[in-house]
C-alpha cells in the first residue's frame, strides 16, 4: 500500500440562526383554550409528512463529539461543517471539556435534545455506555441518531429499544495492526515491546490495542506490558518512564494516540535509550516529530471524512423520512495511513 500524507484544513464560518422545519420530530407543548397543556409535534410531523419533504436549507442538526480542544476532533468538526455547507444544512457541533467529562457530555446532549431546535443528532460518545440512555430518549421523541467514531454499546442500546442510523469510524483494529506490523518489521523475534493504551473500556483504544497485540504475537515479539494512560500526554510520559526503567531490553512502544506518543517520546529521549515510538492519529505535531526523527511513525486517521460521512448518512436518513423504529444501521470503516520519515 502506497502511503502518503494529506494535510488540508479549511476554515468555514457557519451561521447559528434557527431555521424552520426541524422541530417537527420533537415533542412540544402548547396551551389550550382552558389553560391545560397538550403534547404536539410528533403527530404533526407524521400527518404532514414534513420529514419526508425536507428541502435543503431548512434543517439543523445537533452534533455532540468528544471534545473540541484536540486537533483530531477539530478536524472532525471541520469535516462536518464542510459537509453541512455542501448539503445546504445547518449544524451545531458541541463537545465536553475533557475526555473524562462523561456526565458533562450527557448534559450537553440532553440540553440539545430538550431544546427542540434540531432535526436529528450525531454523537461520538466518551464511553460506550454514557450516552445510551439519551440516545434511547431521543429515539422515543422521534429523533434519528447517528453514531460517530466511538461506538455506542450496540447490545445495551438494542436491549433498551434504541437504534442508530449509522456508525462510521476508522477501522481501529487495522490501525493497531498496521502499527504493530510496522514495529515488528524493525525488530527481531523475541524483542520486548509495550503498549500504552487509551482510556480503559473505550472501544477505539481497545480495538487498537487488540490489533497491535495480534501483530506483535504473530511476529513472535515479547509484550513486556500493556497499560492505559487515558489519552493523556503526562500520564503517558510517566508510564513510559516506568516501563523503560523496569524493562532494560524494551525496544518499542505503541501508543494508542499521538498525544500519548509525544509523552512517551519525551520519556524515551530522557532515558537516553533508542526506543521506537509509534503513535496514532496523524496529528500535525506528531507528523513534524516524525519528519524531525523523533517519533518513528504515526498511523494517520481521517477524522474529517469520518465526520463528513456521518453527517451525510444522517441527512440522507432524515430526508428519506426514516423513523427510529425502522432504521437499518449502516456501518462504514475508513482505512488508516502509515506515516514514516520515508513517506513524507
Amino acid at each position: 500500500m502506497k502511503k502518503k500524507l494529506l494535510a488540508t484544513m479549511l476554515i468555514v464560518s457557519m451561521g447559528a440562526t434557527l431555521l424552520s422545519g426541524c422541530g417537527n420530530s420533537a415533542k412540544e407543548t402548547e396551551a389550550t383554550a382552558d389553560g391545560t397543556e397538550q403534547t404536539a409535534g410528533t403527530d404533526a410531523a407524521e400527518d404532514t409528512g414534513a420529514a419526508e419533504a425536507a428541502p435543503t436549507g431548512d434543517e439543523k442538526y445537533g452534533i455532540v463529539i468528544k471534545v473540541l480542544s484536540s486537533e483530531f476532533w477539530q478536524s472532525m468538526e471541520q469535516g462536518i461543517r464542510d459537509k453541512a455547507e455542501e448539503l445546504g444544512v445547518e449544524v451545531e457541533v458541541l463537545g465536553a471539556s475533557s475526555e473524562d467529562a462523561v456526565e458533562e457530555q450527557v448534559t450537553i446532549f440532553e440540553t440539545m435534545l430538550q431544546s427542540g431546535e434540531y432535526c436529528a443528532f450525531g454523537v461520538a460518545p466518551l464511553s460506550d455506555s454514557n450516552l445510551v440512555n439519551t440516545v434511547v430518549e431521543a429515539n422515543e421523541s422521534g429523533y434519528l441518531v447517528a453514531n460517530i467514531d466511538e461506538e455506542v454499546n450496540a447490545d445495551t442500546l438494542t436491549a433498551q429499544g434504541g437504534a442508530v442510523v449509522s456508525f462510521v469510524t476508522t477501522d481501529n483494529q487495522v490501525v493497531g495492526k498496521t502499527a504493530g506490523e510496522y514495529i515488528a518489521s524493525q525488530l527481531q523475534e523475541g524483542d520486548e515491546v509495550a503498549i500504552i493504551e487509551g482510556k480503559a473500556g473505550a472501544t477505539s483504544g481497545e480495538d487498537r490495542k487488540a490489533g497491535c497485540k495480534e501483530a506483535f504475537e504473530a511476529a513472535g515479539l515479547t509484550i513486556a506490558d500493556s497499560q492505559p494512560a487515558d489519552w493523556d500526554k503526562t500520564k503517558a510520559y510517566d508510564l513510559a518512564t516506568n516501563l523503560i526503567s523496569k524493562n532494560d531490553n524494551l525496544k518499542a512502544i505503541y501508543c494508542c494516540n499521538d498525544t500519548m506518543a509525544m509523552g512517551a517520546q519525551e520519556a524515551a529521549v530522557n532515558s537516553g535509550k533508542d526506543i521506537i515510538i509509534v503513535g496514532t492519529d496523524g496529528n500535525s505535531d506528531a507528523i513534524e516529530s516524525v519528519k524531525a526523527g523523533g517519533l518513528t511513525a504515526t498511523v494517520a486517521q481521517n477524522p474529517a471524512e469520518v465526520g463528513a460521512r456521518s453527517l451525510e448518512l444522517l441527512v440522507e436518513a432524515y430526508r428519506a423520512g426514516q423513523k427510529p423504529s425502522d432504521v437499518e444501521r449502516i456501518d462504514e470503516r475508513i482505512e488508516p495511513i502509515l506515516i514514516t520519515i520515508d513517506e513524507n
